[in-house]
């Protein structure tokens, strides 16, 4: 990269103690207007983040990370079902579709909510992943946090992690 080019670029050196709030009125809006689906927050956090499907957005630019979103292969049937119709709850293919355009448009929700990243950051093509046994780890130092929303009682886990 070039000296002209890094002195252009703006990096977070944090997470902002208000894109928790952001991060979760971008994911009650995307659910609710992509799935039909209304989410809310838990009185109590459930633990620790759990499910079989997972979707996975990368983030590039003003902030390099990723978000991703969690749930259980049901809250991922209901949410594919929700918004592309009855045939995809039975559809494998159709599941991950649904998870990864949804991380996608929570990521770039989120995105267009904070003004600092809105045209300085780029997100990826959205990854899933199925299966509950894996762990996602990152090259230090890294900053993130996590929330729960529930889906029907069932939780929904959102996670920004930052790379600094």
């Amino acid at each position: 990269m070039s000296s002209s080019t890094s002195s252009h670029t703006k990096h977070h050196k944090g997470i902002d103690p208000h894109w928790k709030g952001i991060l979760e009125c971008a994911a009650i809006e995307v659910f609710n207007m992509m799935a039909g689906l209304e989410i809310t927050p838990f009185a109590e956090p459930p633990g620790t983040p759990a499910g079989e499907q997972t979707a996975i957005v990368g983030l590039a630019g003003a902030l390099c990370g990723m978000i991703t979103v969690r749930c259980s292969s049901a809250a991922a049937t209901k949410v594919a079902a929700n918004m592309l119709g009855g045939d995809a709850a039975g559809n494998p293919s159709m599941i991950s579709d649904a998870m990864g355009e949804v991380c996608n448009m929570v990521a770039g929700n989120f995105k267009a909510k904070v003004s600092s990243l809105a045209n300085d950051c780029m997100l990826s093509v959205p990854t899933v992943i199925t299966g509950d046994n894996y762990a996602i780890q990152t090259v230090p130092p890294s900053d993130g946090f996590e929330l729960a929303l529930s889906l029907d009682g069932e939780p929904v886990w959102f996670t920004l992690i930052t790379q600094s």
